[in-house]
């Protein structure tokens, strides 16, 4: 059929099996074509199509909330509810968006990008429709990866204790971004193999119904057969010792079996869990074949091989350039450790996991965890190294105040991905940190200009032994700079000039660096003359530096790819206020206070003023008021 005409799902109630099947094959083609040229996170989808079709199917949103954790997975979703046509635009600048968005659609009750909150959302709206006194199906879909997260493993608890009425789908295709680890991975490995207990349990309550009753004995005594019985073929019995309706596992793949037990979950009352097994990549070989979770989320790629579109001899990636450093320098010193909240792939970690597998742990979606660990690990004079991208530290806030800083432990944090991110937009954009980082007591914050001083300060950090210290850096490639041989301590707090001027100063790190050196070279063709300092500590400031720039009362542009309440440029501000300077000009560019979409770093930073031209326009109307007082 033709996907581009469908708007609303509503044309599912009226197709056979056999229709559905064939339409799941158009709409793998359509999600392997269209991927191939924009990108997206192709694995999870083509994982998902009968699944998405048969909820879509069997329940009527979005009067029935379909909740999606995560939300990399609604692909499907949104194209069954209209938004085919706006494929060639996925997660693009102003196009539609790679998760779940409420202005977009009627039928995307819940937004996600950060995984596990599905099962708390849900039983809100399980709890305002009883409240309201509403009739509808409240139906979250969750992974077998993020349910290896707390706040997932709260829900059902909270959910299992209220015995709210809520059909819960379980999503298991054995990975999350990486494949999954852990106890509740294992459990769910034994469900697989299980076999038929809910048919079993269910025969057993037919034979036993067509007994005479004999009395109170005999009822008690077959309640001890089905105990029996359930502890006998689903070792652990988790989710119905939580509270649930366990149902499965189920083929999520055949329409018949899908529909056979959304049926029953619809019928039974409280909290169901329904275990559904996928295969992740189904359809597209190479993702098929994908064991370490590259095809998760890609790039362009061709569809006909699946080779990945990339420039040729591309600078080392930041991720690869900081975890290779971390393993150089663990060849050295056996007490460096690595931890990653179930991010291997994403932080370039595959080869310090093989050549230390011993000193490698992958936690899970589990950053609260990992983060603590890391300072339990701090407490016996080990040197541990947290993976973790910028978006995903937020989770973790507590445990880095409470946990790691108030203790003063000597964890490196490398902080990924900070700065923005682009495609992946409003969930993912790494420019809080410096924001809830900044004001916390002992921590050191640092970003490098490029890959040298990068590797630089990976050799710093773990050498500090002075408490905490986390470095910032981006996503993607590095400079292609030329590398220093040998390692060396950066002072800590201290600051680099990369070019003199006497009429103003630009204070910046990491990627907006190039910006600034490009603004001051077109200011110094006005006849303005602008220093640039590399600011890569951005805590502690260079107090030494940064008094002897406000000694020379010239104007302050501070630049930071990352939101300015709170920011680097908020620090300047209130070092000048602290030290008496209180008519100097200072000026701040950086993330305004809003969230800031999807679309490529380029057209977001235009958008938001974020600009060479701006640099020159707000320095040009300082440094010419200056002037003119002279």
């Amino acid at each position: 059929m033709d996907l581009l005409s469908i708007k609303d799902p509503s044309f599912l109630k009226r197709m056979s099996n056999k229709e559905l099947e064939v339409l799941s094959q158009e709409i793998r083609q359509f999600l392997i074509e269209k991927l191939s040229v924009t990108g997206g996170h192709i694995g999870p989808n083509l994982g998902v199509v009968e699944l998405t079709i048969a909820l879509h199917k069997c329940f009527d949103s979005p009067k029935d909330k379909l909740i999606w954790d995560v939300g990399h997975q609604s692909y499907v979703h949104k194209i069954l509810t209209g938004r085919a046509c706006d494929f060639d635009t996925l997660r693009q600048f102003k196009g539609l968006c790679g998760f779940p968005k409420r202005v977009e659609s009627e039928h995307d009750v819940w937004e996600t990008g950060h995984s596990s909150t599905s099962l708390s959302a849900a039983m809100g709206m399980a709890i305002a429709r009883d409240l309201k006194k509403e009739k509808s199906f409240v139906v979250p879909v969750i992974g077998d990866g993020a349910l290896t997260g707390g706040m997932a493993l709260e829900a059902l608890n909270h959910i299992g204790h209220e015995k709210k009425d809520m059909i819960v789908i379980l999503n298991d295709n054995e990975m999350s971004i990486a494949p999954n680890v852990g106890a509740l991975h294992n459990i769910l490995g034994q469900l697989r193999t299980a076999g038929k207990y809910q048919w079993a349990k269910d025969e057993l309550e037919g034979l036993l119904k067509k007994i005479p009753a004999v009395g109170g004995v005999l009822a008690a005594t077959a309640e001890r057969i089905k105990d029996s019985l359930k502890y006998l073929l689903v070792s652990g019995v988790f989710f119905e010792e939580l509270g649930f309706t366990y149902l499965g596992p189920v083929d999520g793949h055949s329409f018949e079996d899908l529909f056979e037990n959304f049926s029953y979950a619809k019928k039974t009352e409280g909290p169901v869990l329904l275990h559904v097994i996928t295969k992740k990549g189904k359809g597209y070989t190479p993702a098929e074949r994908d064991t370490k979770g590259t095809w998760h989320g890609t790039g362009p790629y061709k569809m006909d091989t699946g080779a990945f579109v990339k420039p040729d001899k591309a600078p080392p990636a930041w991720s690869s350039l900081v975890s290779e450093t971390v393993r150089k320098l663990a060849r050295e010193d056996k007490r460096i450790v690595a931890i990653t909240p179930a991010m291997p792939v994403g932080s370039k970690l595959e080869g310090f996991a093989n050549e230390f597998p011993d000193r490698m742990y992958d936690v899970g979606i589990a950053e609260q965890h990992a983060a603590t660990v890391a300072a339990g690990l701090a407490t016996q004079n080990m040197k541990p190294f947290l993976a973790i991208y910028s978006t995903f530290l937020q989770r973790a806030y507590d445990q880095v105040v409470h946990d790691i800083c108030r203790q003063n432990l000597n964890v490196f944090i490398g902080i990924d991905r900070a700065g923005l991110v682009g495609a992946d937009g409003e969930t993912h954009q790494g420019v809080f940190d410096i924001a809830f980082l900044r004001h916390v007591p002992n921590i050191v914050l640092m970003m490098p200009k490029d890959e040298n001083e990068g590797q630089h300060m990976v050799y710093t950090a773990l050498q500090y032994d002075n408490g905490p210290i986390a470095m910032r850096f981006p996503r993607g490639n590095g400079l292609g700079v030329p590398m220093d041989e040998q390692f060396k301590i950066i002072p800590i707090g201290t600051w680099e000039v990369l070019k003199e001027g006497d009429d103003a100063a630009i204070l910046t790190f990491g990627t907006t660096i190039p910006m600034a050196m490009e603004a001051a070279d077109l200011l110094e063709k006005q006849g303005i003359s602008a220093k640039v300092v590399n600011a890569r500590f951005i805590k502690p400031l260079d107090e030494k530096m940064l008094t002897n720039l406000l000694d020379k009362n010239i104007p302050l542009l501070t630049i930071e790819e990352a939101v300015l309440q709170g920011g680097f440029g908020s620090a300047v501000l209130e070092f000048a206020h602290d030290h008496g300077y209180y008519s100097q000009v200072i000026d701040r560019i950086g993330i305004p206070d809003q969230f800031i979409e999807h679309g490529d770093v380029g057209s977001l930073l235009e958008e938001i003023g974020m600009t060479t031209k701006e640099v020159v326009k707000r320095l040009t109307i300082l440094a010419r008021k200056k002037q003119q007082r002279a």
